[in-house]
């Protein structure tokens, strides 16, 4: 397993780091689509729907962000967009947690299926916009739910007493999520006072530009944003429960599917641009 798991990253590193540093912010943007392409489709398979369906609602996500970027090109979209979709996500997020698993296959599945769209379309359609942005600001996004998730794991496996949500997902603790916030802070000054003083940079990171804001706003958010990268673990966590699911799909075998992988980053990406736009 560790084989498969290693050879996996290897082969999607090779494929992402040339696309992620092409001059061109447009490699990475198709690549992205069809991975979100991917992830409609597992999408579609957790809430319900057969192979020919679900093939067809991934390939319709894929076809709108391509229509999307055809449209209007990689154009920021007006910052209501962003608020917008975050604020579906804040909202949705803990209607989806509070009723739990066996309220997620109460929803009308046609509201199911509308949902994951637009959260697929907004994250991909954020993520591409970011790049355009530049790499320091897509990477400083990447890296803030990546040490949410690390620091979290380490605090939790460490400290951990006190079950977030032992019905979805037993393995996370309060102490977790404190111990993700801190590092998540710790990551900010370090990347501000370090990273971005020490190597030339081609774009401002998320933590400058919310650093411009006064403290108690600028701390705010980095703590919101990573709460918000857990309620993208736990709203995946949700759904494969409800179904009985392990990963979404073994799409990249020892890594399970597309949305393991990206169900953190599913709601912060539009909400950091959306604070970005402050």
């Amino acid at each position: 397993m560790l084989r498969t798991r290693i050879i996996t990253a290897i082969v999607l590193l090779a494929i992402l780091l040339p696309a992620l540093f092409a001059a061109s912010p447009w490699p990475f943007a198709i690549l992205t689509l069809v991975m979100i392409g991917a992830g409609g489709w597992e999408w579609a398979r957790l809430n319900g729907l057969s192979q020919a369906p679900a093939l067809s609602f991934g390939a319709a996500i894929a076809a709108a962000c391509g229509t999307t970027l055809l449209a209007l090109g990689l154009s920021a979209p007006p910052a209501w967009c962003w608020w917008l979709a975050g604020g579906l996500w804040v909202l949705g997020g803990a209607y989806a947690l509070r009723s739990g698993v066996k309220g997620w296959p109460l929803i009308p599945q046609l509201l199911r299926m509308v949902l994951g769209a637009v959260a697929l379309w907004a994250a991909w359609l954020a993520i591409a916009q970011a790049k355009a942005v530049g790499i320091n600001f897509l990477l400083s996004i990447f890296c803030l739910v990546w040490m949410a998730d690390i620091a979290a794991y380490f605090g939790g496996r460490t400290m951990g007493r006190r079950k977030l949500a032992p019905a979805i997902s037993p393995g996370k603790s309060w102490e977790g999520v404190w111990t993700g916030m801190a590092g998540v802070l710790l990551l900010s000054v370090f990347w501000t006072a370090v990273i971005e003083q020490q190597f030339k940079v081609d774009s401002p990171s998320l933590f400058q530009i919310l650093q411009r804001q006064v403290w108690p706003v600028s701390t705010l958010a980095l703590l919101f944003l990573s709460s918000m990268s857990v309620v993208g673990d736990l709203f995946e966590s949700l759904i494969k429960r409800a179904v009985g699911a392990k990963d979404s799909s073994q799409l990249l075998p020892g890594h399970g599917g597309v949305l393991d992988r990206v169900d953190a980053l599913l709601p912060v990406f539009p909400l950091a641009l959306a604070l970005s736009s402050l």
